[in-house]
Parts: structure tokens; sequence; C-alpha cells
């Protein structure tokens, strides 16, 4: 499989089931499907999900949707405000300090951090792909389509800073290339990669169900791998990649949190049920996923613990979906616990989330300029 995201799907059509622009990606069948809930979900005739376009105010055609004013999703305007506010570019991230730690690194340290970056380098790609192809064209509110452009361009910077992370820190061309190519060369990243994939192409999933998925690969695939990185800066080591890795989460748990708002948006929602399969399937193979890349305990950080903790992670973004618990997970590692994702995170009150445009989330009061004012 290569990774030429322009070539994936074999055939596209249009459809005017919600917007006479709107791609419907075909032709999955050169994939393995993974997880139960997408092969049982195919097997539904897509006319007994009797979803309903026009009912939904976020999906049906909407004349006004080249134009932002007046707004009309306050709640959703918001939280492309945020994402304005927080943009970074990798050229702000000091790496020069950070190979000394590397090569302090033991060989299964090594091992577990070069797994994780190399999910990271390819996952955000991924996400564009559902982005551009899918979300972006679906959806007809404005407000939702500027966050969507937005995150286009945060997703861009990812994957852009994770590339240079490897091209960093590995020095052998030979496994440099494995590591770029790690949905080709590493099957456990092949798994999460082709899950994420499928519910791109997915022909009869209902947009609520694909709202889920995308949310579970951005608050569930995402965080074990957070949580390794963060587990470095607990011991002081590798300052670029801890900086990186805290500005990512950060765009990453907005993102997260932007899915659930739009999923509470939705008038059809999928069965708690159907919410709970999809992130089953999940969290069974960001499990995987640790186990193979976790292969020794190290101190502080194992697989029972990496494991336990993507629970913990899955149960909260139950809750954000307003489903119930599943796993009642305590969160095993105490240096998480300011960025679970739990989805209430303000993250402009953290010493990260000083990292802000000037005045794009300011209130017009504090910029209005008086002669009285105390200096």
């Amino acid at each position: 499989m290569r990774i030429k995201f322009i070539n994936l799907m074999k055939k596209a059509s249009y459809t005017g089931s919600n917007t006479k622009a709107t791609k419907v990606l075909q032709d999955s069948s050169n994939r393995n499907i993974t997880g139960h809930h997408i092969i049982e979900t195919a097997k539904k005739d897509v006319a007994t999900k009797k979803f309903d376009v026009q009912l939904e105010p976020l999906l049906r055609e909407n004349p006004r949707r080249f134009v932002i004013f007046p707004i009309q999703y306050q709640d959703i305007w918001q939280m492309y405000k945020k994402a304005e506010a927080s943009f970074w570019t990798a050229e702000e991230v000091d790496l020069s300090k950070d190979m000394p730690d590397w090569n302090s690194l033991t060989s299964d340290e090594k091992h577990f951090i070069s797994h994780v970056l190399a999910f990271f380098a390819a996952s955000d790609g991924i996400v564009n792909e559902n982005l551009v192809e899918r979300f972006s064209q679906e959806v007809q509110i404005t407000e939702a389509r500027c966050f969507y452009g937005f995150q286009i361009a945060m997703e861009n910077v990812h994957s852009e800073m994770y590339s240079l992370l490897i091209h960093t820190y590995i020095r052998d061309s030979k496994h440099r290339d494995f590591l770029f190519n790690a949905i080709e060369t590493m099957p456990c990243v092949k798994k999460k990669a082709d899950w994420a994939l499928q519910w791109i192409a997915h022909e009869t999933a209902t947009f609520g169900e694909r709202v889920v998925a995308f949310a579970a690969v951005e608050g569930i695939f995402f965080s074990g791998s957070f949580a390794a990185i963060f587990w470095l800066k607990k011991r002081g080591l590798m300052p670029g990649l801890t900086f990186s890795n805290e500005l990512i989460s950060r765009d990453e748990g907005l993102h997260c949190d932007f899915a659930c708002l739009m999923f509470k948006h939705l008038v059809q929602k999928p069965t708690e049920e159907e919410v709970k399969s999809i992130i089953r399937d999940a969290v069974a193979i960001e499990q995987e996923f640790l186990t193979e890349a976790l292969p020794v305990a190290m101190i502080g950080m194992n697989c029972n613990l990496m494991k336990q903790y993507i629970e913990f992670v899955a149960d909260r973004l139950l809750v954000e979906l307003n489903c119930k618990k599943m796993f009642n997970s305590e969160n095993p590692f105490d240096f998480m616990e300011h960025i679970s994702l739990e989805g209430k995170t303000n993250f402009f009150e953290k010493k990260v989330g000083e990292y802000q445009k000037c005045g794009v989330m300011a209130n017009k009061e504090e910029n209005v300029f008086t002669l009285d004012a105390y200096f």
C-alpha cells in the first residue's frame, strides 16, 4: 500500500444527498476491513438507517454558506477562533538540545518513541484526507467549514513537525525510511491507519458514526502516544520534542472537542450502542499497538499502564458523547492529569496556552483605547 491518498480510492461519484458537490468515496475492496463495527455496518442496507440529510441543519443545502456573517452557531465559531489563536509553525520549535538526551535513551526507550513518531508522521495526513474528501464537503454551515479549513492547515504543521523530529533523531537513512513508511512497514501502525481509512471510504455509515470514528482517532489513537512523550517530559528529557508535543496535544484536544460539539448538534445521532462499538474497536486497536510498541516494562511506563490509560481516555470521550462509561478505569499517570482530553479543558489557561495570537481571543472592550486607563 502506498501513502498516496489521492489514489487511495479507485472511484468517486457525486451525489445530491446533501449538496451537489458532495463526493462519496467508493471501492474500498483493496483493503482488509478491520473492526467489528465496520464489518457489521457495511452489511446493512443504507436505506434501513433512515438517515435524512434534510433533517440535519449541519448537512442540508445552505445557500448562505459562502458568507460568514451573521454568525448562526456561536459555539462552533468560538471553536474556530480558539484554533485560529493557537497557530504555530515547526520553525518555532528548538530541537538543538534534544540529541544528547536522545543518545542517552536505552534501546527499548528509542524503540518506543520511534514507534510513536512513526504513527504520528502519517496520522495527520489521514485526518486531513477525511477533512478534505468528506467532512468539509458534507458540512454546509460556514462556521464549521472555517474550523475544518484551519484544522487542515494545523494538521499540515503537525505532520511537518513529526517528520522533522524523525529526520533529526534518526541518522540512519534506511531506518528513517522505515519509519517514514510505517503504514507499509509496521503492521501495528498499518492496522490503525487502515481502520481510519476505512471510515473515510465507508459508503453506508452515517455522518454521525464517522464523526465518532474520527473523534476516536484524535482522542484515543493519539492519546497513548502523547502520554509516551509526556513521560519523557516528566523525566526532564528532550525539551524540543516535549514542547512540540504540548502544542500538538493542545491542538488535537481542541479537534476532538470540536468533533464532540458537531456530534451534539446532530439531530439523528447514532445509538449509544453504535457509539460504544466504534469506541470499543478503537481501544482494542490502540491497545494492540501499545503492546507492540512497549515490549518491555520501563520505569513508570509499561504496557498494562498504557492500556489502562487508553480505557480511561475512552471513558472520558464517551461521556463527552453523552454515553455511559464502559471501562471505569482510573488514570494511572499522574503526569497526564492535565491533558487527558477530557473535553472540558480550557487550553488557554495552561502555560502552553499562553502561546496564542495577540488579540484573537480578547474581548472588544479589552481593545478600547481610553485616556484614563491605568498603566
